[in-house]
């Protein structure tokens, strides 16, 4: 089995080279916290195997946080949602069976299960109508060897957020068709609009991802998880975990807990900057008549593009932002979409960084016109 590398690590920021970045907005998360900052000292922490699901304090707090009667048994410790969405593509597709994934998407939720030999159907989220998910269009792709729907929620690279009554369609389809249901809520923690429930708290043939990457600023440590109220789901996936890895790092684990034991704190404070950041980015696009955008309804980051008729070659406008500016965006090959778009992160940049980058953006879409 052959894992090609995916542009968007192949193209990566850490690859390339922070030092070579003055204007980082490639960033898909909030700016990266310090050790120091969550007050844990490890010293004593015995470097020894931990509990195969995961800390047990750390499942049972997920739990709480997705409500619904979850418990920790119905959550596995992963490191991070990248290995929890591999681990859920391994475990559910065959080369025979067909899956549908919405479209743009975290290439690793379209590219694992095409590596895997099963049909891959995109359903493409149309920018004309908002990039919303549209639950007949799903159901009319529904076939009899379809064994997975893939979404995410709020979106990546979007930021739309899937509507509470939109989901539960979704899953309604999902239980009729004996399918199951994977929602990536990586970024559930920053929402501008009241998020939907759990996905995993809904049915038994929903399954949730999550992470502390994006919200929590840690992805250095690296811990996400899977969460599904059918055991057997469970133990499916952690049948495929010991085979990856064993279990998870005692020392991420104990950074993990103690991150996410100041979620209370945390979390409130985090919010208030995103939606700060996202003011910045709005009034920006409001007087930058070269590009178009949905407004996000959670996360942190955006996917406008440039106006079909705005007279930019979007190869030089990529160039440029980089060569000319050391500015740095998401460009839209990374989610199989044309480079008029580009996916704009928001949380990661400090305010100045924020406000530089989106000058150059401005400057370098300028420069572009006429190729």
């Amino acid at each position: 089995m052959h894992f090609p590398r995916m542009p968007i690590e192949a193209e990566s920021p850490e690859q390339l080279g922070y030092e070579r970045v003055k204007f980082n907005l490639t960033e898909s998360s909030v700016r990266d916290r310090s050790l120091g900052e969550l007050g844990l000292d490890l010293s004593d922490l015995t470097l020894c195997y931990t509990d195969h699901f995961g800390r047990p304090d750390l499942r049972a707090a997920i739990a709480a946080r997705a409500g619904g009667g979850l418990t920790g048994d119905n959550v596995l410790i992963t490191a991070g949602a990248s290995a929890a969405l591999f681990i859920v593509a391994i475990s559910l597709l065959d080369r025979s069976d067909h899956m549908i994934v919405a479209r743009p998407n975290y290439a690793t939720n379209i590219d694992t299960p095409r590596i895997l030999g099963c049909e891959v159907d995109c359903l493409d989220l149309d920018f004309g109508q908002d990039f919303a998910l549209d639950p007949d269009a799903l159901a009319a792709r529904i076939r009899p060897t379809t064994r997975l729907i893939s979404l995410t929620t709020p979106h990546n690279p979007t930021g739309v957020a899937i509507p509470a009554e939109t989901l539960a369609r979704v899953i309604d389809i999902a239980e009729r068709a004996g399918v199951h249901v994977l929602v990536d809520e990586t970024y559930r923690d920053m929402s501008f609009v009241p998020p939907a429930p759990v996905a995993a708290t809904l049915s038994d043939r929903a399954i949730s991802v999550g992470s502390l990457s994006k919200s929590f600023g840690i992805p250095g440590a690296r811990v996400g998880w899977i969460t599904a109220r059918d055991p057997a789901l469970i133990h499916r996936f952690l049948c495929a975990k010991e085979q990856i890895g064993i279990c998870g790092s005692v020392v991420d684990e104990a950074i993990a807990w103690r991150a996410y034991s100041q979620a209370d704190t945390w979390l409130p404070a985090n919010d208030a900057r995103v939606r700060q950041a996202y003011e910045r980015v709005a009034a920006w696009m409001a007087r930058e008549p070269l590009l178009e955008w949905v407004p996000p309804g959670g996360g942190c980051v955006c996917f406008p593009r440039i106006r079909a008729d705005a007279g930019v070659d979007a190869a030089a406008f990529h160039r440029i932002l980089n060569d000319t500016y050391a500015a740095y965006v998401a460009p839209g090959h990374w989610f199989e979409q044309s480079d008029r778009f580009m996916r704009i992160g928001y949380g990661w940049p400090l305010a100045e960084e924020l406000d530089g980058g989106l000058a150059a953006i401005s400057a370098s879409l300028r420069a572009a016109i006429g190729g």
